[in-house]
């Protein structure tokens, strides 16, 4: 278990914290996931501890300004405490809960979608200057997909210097883009850099896996080759298996499974498919199959959980 207590954070200064927890507060009104006039980033408040909710992690940051998460994937977990952030390198499949938010101090964080070439880019251009995609201690045989790290004063500043542009919208398109490259490039010169790196360089085996996640999370729908996925990875299937179980800790099938469900529940709650029209869709043959893999995953039937959603008007925040 990885843990960035709040004793670990106590050296940061008090200042910088507390404008990014205003400018998140001001900026997002009300709990939810709330979508930001800057396309790429999007505000997370949660005034009261939440029981564990699934969700799909895209390749982003995300930053926790404000209160404690606790983030489960597969059989790792990560409990991390604001003022941190958070890398996912590849699509994941996670189940998170919310553990300290109350309405006068909510739990706040911040998502940042991030373009994988982008920090390709970011990489070749800096060089010898970035940091070696050294070992992990976490996963010391290869990097997990994610990892969480305390913030230090010049992320804090980069974060809050690309928040502020909410408050001047004239400002968002020039400097927005230069905002979130300074964030990227602070993640990649501190203690993310290595992750961040190992998944980014093509020869790889971490770049061959977030490929092989890649071509599973288009093609989720279509029945699952190992052998086929193996040979475009120039892996050995043995190699694909356990090499995937250390970046997504789950084996492909649980992942496309997972991957299946969460895009049947999208379509039944956005597009109001029925149940079975939406299993089929996702790939399912039988739809009784597919209503029990459901219920073992959200706790309830599709019907059930939909109109539970519904009715709270919300979907899963994936921050």
């Amino acid at each position: 278990m990885t843990v960035i207590a709040p004793e670990q954070i106590t050296h940061f200064s008090g200042g910088l914290p507390q404008q990014l927890s205003q400018v998140v507060r001001r900026w997002s009104p009300l709990e939810a996931l709330q979508d930001t006039a800057i396309a790429e980033v999007q505000l997370v408040r949660v005034d009261a501890p939440t029981s564990f909710h699934c969700a799909v992690y895209e390749p982003c940051l995300c930053f926790v300004i404000q209160g404690s998460k606790t983030v489960l994937l597969g059989d790792k977990e990560i409990v991390y405490t604001g003022p941190s952030y958070m890398a996912s390198a590849v699509h994941l499949p996670v189940v998170g809960r919310v553990d300290h938010a109350t309405p006068e101090k909510p739990y706040l964080a911040v998502k940042i979608s991030v373009n994988p070439q982008e920090v390709a880019g970011l990489i070749l251009e800096l060089g010898d200057r970035a940091p070696a995609a050294g070992s992990d201690a976490i996963c010391p045989e290869m990097d997990c997909g994610l990892k969480s790290a305390p913030m230090d004063e010049r992320m804090q500043g980069a974060l809050y210097r690309l928040l502020s542009l909410l408050d001047s919208p004239e400002d968002i398109k020039v400097l927005s883009p230069l905002a979130r490259r300074e964030l990227i490039y602070r993640a990649l010169m501190g203690a993310m850099g290595p992750h961040m790196r190992r998944f980014a360089a093509s020869d790889s085996q971490a770049h061959r896996i977030a490929q092989v996640i890649y071509t599973l999370k288009e093609h989720y729908a279509q029945p699952l080759k190992i052998r086929d996925l193996a040979d475009a990875a120039n892996m050995s299937e043995s190699t694909l298996y356990h090499s995937f179980r250390q970046v997504t800790r789950m084996s492909p099938l649980q992942y496309q499974k997972k991957l299946r469900l969460h895009e049947a529940r999208r379509l039944m709650l956005a597009e109001g498919l029925e149940a079975a029209t939406a299993s089929y869709r996702v790939g399912y043959e039988s739809p009784s199959h597919f209503s029990r893999e459901y219920s073992r995953m959200f706790g309830a039937p599709p019907r059930a959980d939909v109109s539970q959603l519904r009715r709270q008007q919300a979907v899963p925040q994936p921050a």
